[in-house]
């Protein structure tokens, strides 16, 4: 269940003004003993009220004079940097309140001027029947709009390598491709047989080769042009 929230004013009945006195009071120092103890600094309390004869004070005597003596030792402009009365204080709160009431409606402006701007764009809408303000007002958004394009795209180029920089890769990348030599291996029997004889005269063109005509005398059956028993 929520409480209920309590308005800030006079109690004019007395029995319910004294109720609340007490209730408010403890609630007091109890917040006072808690902020001493969970934070280690000096604290203190008096409360005089009709109700009692005597003040009320925390944690004692002793400690109260202690918390005083300090605070008067402390320069004039020091002891009243802080100091705030109820005026002051509801004044604080009212400029509090006017800054986040501001904030707001400049939040839900621009969320105005956001939707007419996507209107505009897609068809849906137009500026003929505009005001002066309502104008004002889109024109700003769109320079807000622009100024971050043109912010992103100043850090893509940047983040980007140069035209220069990709030509350097790509000339780094072709120094370090190994090379390639595309050469024939031959065997050096084949070599050797090549050079010692005319290469026309030895495959049988006109001419047969003593190597090949001993083939010919071991196998008389085969054709002495060539020099391999698979070939008829």
């Amino acid at each position: 269940m929520t409480r209920k929230k309590v308005k800030l004013a006079f109690i004019t009945n007395d029995s319910a003004r004294k109720a609340t006195f007490k209730k408010r009071k403890n609630g007091l120092m109890k917040k006072v003993s808690e902020l001493s103890t969970l934070c280690g600094v000096d604290a203190c309390a008096i409360i005089c009220s009709p109700y009692d004869s005597q003040p009320e004070v925390w944690p004692n005597t002793s400690g109260v004079e202690r918390v005083i003596s300090r605070f008067k030792r402390m320069p004039e402009m020091e002891q009243t940097k802080r100091m705030v009365n109820q005026e002051g204080f509801i004044r604080q709160r009212i400029a509090k309140a006017n800054e986040q009431l501001m904030k707001q409606y400049k939040e839900n402006r621009e969320k105005e001027m956001t939707e007419v701007m996507y209107q505009c764009l897609t068809g849906k809408g137009t500026t003929h029947n505009m005001l002066m303000q309502d104008l004002n007002d889109l024109g700003w958004l769109l320079d807000q709009n622009l100024n971050e394009i043109y912010k992103r795209i100043e850090s893509l180029k940047k983040m980007a390598p140069s035209q220069d920089q990709l030509v350097r890769g790509v000339q780094v990348q072709e120094e370090k491709k190994p090379s390639v030599d595309v050469a024939v291996h031959r065997p050096q029997g084949f070599m050797d047989w090549m050079n010692n004889n005319h290469v026309g005269e030895n495959m049988g063109f006109g001419h047969v080769d003593e190597t090949v005509m001993q083939f010919h005398h071991n196998h008389s059956n085969i054709n002495p042009m060539w020099s391999s028993a698979f070939f008829p």
